[in-house]
């Protein structure tokens, strides 16, 4: 039974008791230093070339809807240099994740204390697919509704020329993108705006607004709905520790994107 105590623990959740005592002037400098240089070279610059690219599909003539965008797109006309490629790109995710961790282990978060341990996969496996499920449909029900409005691109999932290492390469990077994203953005944003004191609600509300950010260049739909996506990842996190859920879900979201569109494109003509 969801009672009103319930409800208000979701949305007014307390900061967690922080172990080491308060932070000093050195110590947030440090902070700050540290996730301003983490953003620039990760998600917080992929924001502001997203926010760009919106802006010049904005300034192109006819609607949002009439322009097309592609997630995964072909690297190459050589097969091999496309491989290439698109391995390099699912390995800067990698690490992009890792560098998240490293910093976190660092200071004393490990795996297991941000809900990430290696004992930890089977619980969040049932969790992960609910989150899919939860996300996932409504999400394309919302793109949908976005592009009809005029306000998102139309989304190609992939662009990939049919080669024999497609499929499994589209799957790497569905799992890239959620490692990078969930670590960075959930456990490693969120971890170090609690230690700087920021309340539960705003460090929920910067995750949040970053991920919208780098999703803008699908149009200002992919933008709120990666938002709304980021406000639910996030406040589960927060109330219950466990960041694989978030990583299958987000992984499985991407995975039945990519692989079913590029299995279904050219079969179905209502596909772009």
């Amino acid at each position: 039974m969801i009672t009103r105590t319930t409800v208000d623990s979701w949305l007014r959740p307390g900061t967690p008791p922080q172990p080491d005592p308060p932070p000093d002037a050195r110590e947030r400098r440090a902070l700050w230093f540290e996730i301003t240089i983490v953003l620039l070279v990760t998600f917080g610059l992929n924001g502001v070339y997203s926010a760009l690219s919106l802006l010049e599909s904005v300034l192109q003539p006819g609607g949002l809807s009439e322009q097309a965008v592609a997630l995964n797109p072909s690297r190459s006309t050589q097969s091999f240099i496309d491989l290439a490629r698109q391995l390099l790109g699912v390995v800067k995710l990698a690490a992009w994740a890792a560098l998240g961790l490293y910093l976190l282990w660092r200071s004393g978060l490990g795996p297991r204390r941000i809900g990430l341990g290696a004992r930890q996969v089977r619980d969040g496996t049932l969790a992960g697919v609910g989150l899919a499920a939860l996300i996932g449909l409504p999400g394309l029900v919302f793109y949908l509704a976005a592009v009809a409005l005029d306000m998102n691109l139309t989304v190609m999932p992939s662009t990939i020329d049919d080669h024999w290492w497609r499929l499994p390469v589209l799957v790497l990077w569905a799992i890239a993108n959620s490692a990078a994203e969930e670590i960075l953005v959930v456990a490693y944003l969120i971890s170090r705006l609690r230690r700087l004191g920021w309340s539960e609600n705003s460090s929920l509300l910067a995750s949040a607004l970053l991920r919208g950010s780098y999703h803008l260049y699908q149009g200002l739909g992919g933008g709120l709905g990666n938002i709304l996506m980021g406000l639910i990842f996030g406040r589960y996190w927060q109330r219950t520790g466990k960041l694989w859920p978030l990583v299958i879900a987000h992984a499985l979201i991407d995975a039945v994107a990519f692989v079913g569109y590029a299995l279904l494109r050219g079969h179905l003509s209502w596909l772009p």
